[in-house]
This record gives structure tokens, sequence and C-alpha cells, in this order.
């Protein structure tokens, strides 16, 4: 099973892009194309990703980032290299994905996944609105086409 989650807040602008993703693949795949296939919108709950991943071989996550670099900007990273030990809190809010990864990998060990991938898009505006700004919008599809790919080759 392949779990490919989206993250971020929708209603600030280019901080849901990982939503979007996970809309867009929603749309684009048949039933047939999902039958091993798990999407899910995690907003902005680290705990959900940790759940949702639980049980999968393979995770893909997505989500904006906001690093300094150009706009639209797309990585693709290991989640191996953006696993974190979560600060003790206690807020839910501040467990978000990249926490979840570590402590899957304790909690569910080999019931968590070992191949994850993680999409970062490289926001441009984080201010309150329920659209991406274009440059964007752009990489989220080309992202879209490139898990669409992936997923040719299972």
């Amino acid at each position: 099973m392949l779990s490919i989650i989206g993250c971020g807040n929708s209603n600030r602008s280019d901080d849901g892009a990982g939503v979007y993703v996970v809309q867009r693949l929603k749309e684009r795949l048949s039933q047939a194309d999902r039958v091993n296939v798990q999407i899910f919108d995690a907003g902005t709950g680290g705990m959900d990703v940790m759940f949702q991943a639980r049980g999968s071989n393979a995770l893909i996550i997505v989500d904006a980032s906001r690093s300094g670099s150009e706009p639209g900007a797309v990585f693709e990273v290991p989640g191996e290299a953006l696993a974190a030990c979560p600060e003790p809190s206690f807020g839910l809010h501040d467990f978000r994905w990249n926490h979840a990864i570590f402590a899957g990998r304790q909690i569910f060990k080999d019931d968590f996944p070992a191949d994850i991938q993680v999409f970062l898009i490289e926001a441009e505006s984080l201010a309150f609105g329920l659209e991406l700004s274009e440059v964007v919008k752009v990489s989220a599809d080309l992202v879209v086409n490139k898990i669409v790919e992936r997923l040719k080759k299972l």
C-alpha cells in the first residue's frame, strides 16, 4: 500500500499546496488506479500523518515550504533526511509531519513505511486566501504529474 498525504492550510494561500495536490490526484485517478493507494488530506495535523501512514509500504508527503528559495521551486527529499524528534509540548499543533516520521518509526516499528518521499513546494504567499499563487499552482501540477508517473510503475 502506498499512502499519499497532503499537508497544509488551504486557507493560507500557498500553504495549501499539499492539499491541492491530493485533491487533484483524487480527481485524476480512477478507482482502479487507487486499488493499492490511499490518498489523504492531513491538513496541519502531524498525528494524522503518523496514523494514516501506519501499515503502508511507502509514503509520499506533499507540503509547502518557506526556505527562501524561488517561489514554486520543488524539492524532492527522502523522508529520512527530514525526520525530526518532536520537542516536548502540550499542544498537538506543534506535532508536524516531520515529527510523525520520527515518532511513527519509533512507535510502529516495521508497521511504518521505510520508503518515504517528501515533495516540498516553495510558497510565494502565506497570506489569508483560498487560491494558490500561479507559480505554486504550476509547480503543484508538476508534482501531481510526477506522482501519477510513479503510480504507473507500481
